[in-house]
């Protein structure tokens, strides 16, 4: 909204306010204004001067030489090529660029020769002054600007044209439609700096005859126009407005047309309620008839455009026809033309959702549905109705025909809430008087009676104590109320246990070399094909959006596995040598019925720990991450089960990760048929660990074990198996077989080659055998290494490597 400051006098003092102080004061007290800028900026060294001669250029056929007065003592001589500058244009008074000069753009003009002839500056037209031809309706189009004749001479350019204005750009959010107004605006700016507000009742002499004689209006939809108020004006004169309206239309950003079009833009943007005007002729049989549309109606508008009109919006219609779409733009049958001779006024009010809706379903969101939408004052329209017809008289365009046609089904009666001077207080943490909250609330036209506040009807967005506390804050300046704790207690800050949980084990990652990605969580159906799941896979079944931005974002994913590859490839496809990434991303399980997703219930979502690796790792030491970040959780128990079935992972390199009984996850190297889609030629590792499955399993308390106070003995064992013997259970077998004594084992070489037979592997384990009570004796030690032999004969048929 573009708020001229020097309208705001027109209903409160704003003397001895600057810019800066004005756009300060405004945004501190509620009403954001996103700048101030000056109309004549960049308007610089250009005055008003009257053409003394004209002669033509020696050495053109086109250029002309001009003595202007400009004011500056001297004549200044310019040299224009402009076509309505000729002998007849002596006398005419026109703006001058004068040396050193600057005009909207960066354009700057300096003296200089013209084919030899010394010119010593430009005269304008009002296109090279940024304006448009509505705000000069009396200059010529391709040529320079010449004004009244009553314009005094070198005087600045801005002050002659309205250019010496400064506007306030505000920023109005969608629950004060009230502040889409020149005077909502200024009753802010006189609440703000304390400062009298003052709007006069419009006055309208009237011409005798009654309306009764010309129309009659009918609402057949009152929920959807609550009120429709129309007045009529005869012997129209359809001419440019005066020069000060069309400057405050011209700063307020809207196009000047003619007076007609002018007073009901000037309305809208004074009082912040649309109107509309109606060729009285064009209207069968006098009628105004608001109604939805017949199936199958349209209507041409005032842009031209042919549109069908729908029974879910609302029309305005004359005996036979729309003549307009309500709240949105009117109807060409029915446009004010230079033939027009009486006109119908009409100022109503709409229901705002049906505006918007219109609005969008034809796209084509105007100044006047903007208002609408976001719901008016239905007392707002008598006034604004009487205000155009008092600037039809004060302009001498037209006759105002007595009396008005007001139909209203709306509840005029004001709002009222509790006056609770204590808990507004209480709410916004100050202390102030009962007296100083009712003054405040005052200043913004709410009545304070008693205990009892009354409620204007444009501020439709009061409806609570808190919405009143509001206003009290704003009025008492957000930035004086004192900062002070909560009393009582409060929710401390903090992570929670599971935020705690996930970020422990990304910080594993990080730590381990992997660098966080981030995924979309809706993906395409072909990335199941390139995961290799089958066709009767349940993963397959996903919960599909209802508008998806496209067939790559339609569906939400069940397995974060094909991001994460995908982020992969993307590295591997940029010449990244190596990539180790993770992720916590989200699937979205559904809840199936029938063999698809239950569109009536939400799916289930649960977070998945993501890893994936190329160009770096070796299976072992990606399989060490994974026992680091279970270390790191405090999860005991946890094992490694062979995993050949999975179709996304090579069968001979994928395991399962269990904490006791329970399926934590599982790892492996990526399918070499899926590594090839994915644009790979080296193994690609990946993991995907589930973190309700990890946080069940996790143990928060972590036990202080003391230093022991006795030596431990170490032990190797190496033993030949078959190549399909798992080493994993080898380990367990020897740790079950030892005992309380075995401190740890480890795994640390795993060998085929010369000197070991074709199927065979061999195997060394490292055991630490240690006692809390004593130092252990040799006898102990070769003890616990025949069992551990004899546990892996007998399990696995080990023969010991001599």
């Amino acid at each position: 909204m573009k708020l001229p400051l020097s309208w705001l006098k027109d209903y409160t003092n704003i003397d001895g306010i600057s810019p800066a102080e004005f756009d300060a004061a405004m945004t501190m007290s509620g009403s954001k204004v996103e700048c101030v800028d000056y109309l004549g900026a960049e308007i610089n060294n250009v005055v008003t001067g009257k053409i003394l001669s004209v002669e033509k250029h020696p050495d053109s056929d086109h250029l002309v030489i001009c003595q202007i007065d400009a004011g500056q003592g001297e004549p200044v001589q310019i040299v224009t090529g402009a076509p309505n500058v000729t002998e007849n244009s002596i006398g005419e008074i026109c703006p001058v660029c004068l040396h050193k000069s600057t005009l909207p753009g960066g354009v700057k003009i300096t003296r200089g020769k013209l084919r030899g002839v010394m010119s010593n500056g430009m005269m304008c037209s009002f296109q090279e002054l940024g304006l448009e031809h509505g705000c000069v309706p009396y200059a010529c189009d391709n040529g320079i600007l010449f004004l009244p004749q009553d314009t005094p001479i070198g005087v600045d350019i801005k002050g002659v044209l309205g250019l010496d204005e400064y506007v306030a750009d505000f920023e109005i959010t969608s629950n004060r439609p009230d502040c889409l107004s020149i005077i909502g605006l200024a009753r802010e700016t006189a609440a703000t700096f304390q400062r009298p507000f003052v709007v006069k009742d419009p006055e309208v002499k009237g011409c005798g005859d009654d309306i009764a004689n010309y129309v009659s209006v009918q609402v057949n939809e009152p929920t959807l126009c609550p009120r429709y108020s129309a007045k009529i004006v005869k012997n129209i004169k359809i001419e440019p407005s005066p020069a000060w309206l069309r400057e405050r239309l011209f700063a307020a950003g809207v196009r000047p047309i003619n007076n007609i079009v002018d007073i009901t833009n000037y309305v809208m943007l004074e009082y912040g309620q649309p109107m509309h005007a109606f060729d009285y002729a064009c209207l069968s049989d006098g009628k105004i008839v608001v109604r939805r549309p017949k199936p199958g109606e349209s209507i041409q508008t005032l842009d031209g455009q042919d549109r069908a009109i729908t029974p879910e919006m609302l029309a305005i219609c004359d005996g036979s026809k729309p003549v307009a779409i309500a709240g949105v733009m009117g109807g060409a049958n029915s446009e004010i033309t230079e033939n027009t001779k009486t006109v119908v006024f009409e100022s109503a009010c709409f229901h705002g959702a049906t505006i918007r809706i219109t609005a969008k379903t034809l796209g084509m969101r105007t100044e006047a549905s903007g208002r609408f939408e976001k719901g008016l004052d239905p007392s707002l329209t008598m006034p604004a109705l009487l205000r155009a017809c008092e600037l039809i008289e004060e302009l001498g365009a037209g006759e105002v025909i007595d009396g008005v046609v007001d139909a209203c089904a709306a509840d005029l009666t004001s709002k009222t809430l509790p006056f609770e001077p204590e808990k507004i207080n209480a709410l916004l943490g100050t202390n102030l008087p009962a007296q100083t909250q009712a003054e405040m609330l005052e200043r913004l036209e709410f009545q304070v009676q008693g205990n009892t506040v009354t409620i204007p009807s444009f501020r439709i967005d009061i409806a609570r104590m808190c919405d009143l506390a509001e206003e009290v804050a704003r009025m008492f300046g957000y930035d004086n109320i004192p900062v002070r704790l909560y009393a009582g207690d409060t929710t401390q800050g903090g992570l929670s246990a599971r935020q705690q949980l996930e970020r422990a084990a990304a910080n594993v990652c990080l730590s381990a070399g992997f660098d966080e990605s981030m995924s979309h969580s809706f993906i395409s159906p072909k990335f199941y094909d390139a995961i290799n799941l089958p066709a009767d896979d349940v993963r397959r079944i996903s919960t599909t959006i209802l508008n998806p931005l496209g067939e790559d974002f339609s569906v939400m994913r069940t397995t974060v596995l094909p991001s994460m590859l995908d982020s992969l490839s993307h590295n591997h496809a940029h010449r990244n040598p190596t990539a180790s990434l993770y992720e916590l991303g989200t699937i979205y399980t559904p809840v199936i019925k029938d063999g698809k997703a239950d569109a009536e219930q939400l799916p289930q979502e649960e977070k998945i720990l993501t890893l994936g690796s190329y160009g770096r790792l070796s299976f072992f030491q990606f399989k060490g991450v994974i026992e680091a970040i279970c270390r790191e959780l405090n999860i005991k128990n946890v094992s490694f089960t062979a995993d050949t079935e999975n179709p996304s992972y090579h069968p001979g390199r994928c395991a399962k990760v269990f904490a006791g009984d329970t399926l934590l996850g599982v790892f492996g190297t990526a399918h070499p048929i899926i590594a090839k889609k994915y644009g790979f030629s080296t193994d690609v590792l990946a993991a995907e660990l589930r973190m309700e499955a990890l946080a069940a399993c996790a143990d928060p308390v972590k036990l202080y074990q003391p230093l022991p106070k006795f030596p431990a003995s170490t032990r190797d064992i190496a033993v030949l198996v078959d190549d399909s013997v798992p080493a994993a259970a080898m380990q367990q077998a020897i740790e079950e077989a030892v005992g309380a004594i075995l401190e740890n084992t480890r795994l640390f070489d795993v060998y085929k080659g010369k000197g070991i037979p074709e199927g065979k592997k061999s195997v060394a384990y490292s055991m630490s055998l240690r006692a809390a009570d004593r130092t252990l004796k040799d006898e102990e030690c070769d003890q616990a290494m025949q069992q551990a032999i004899t546990a892996l004969e007998k399990g696995f048929g080990a023969v010991l490597r001599s």
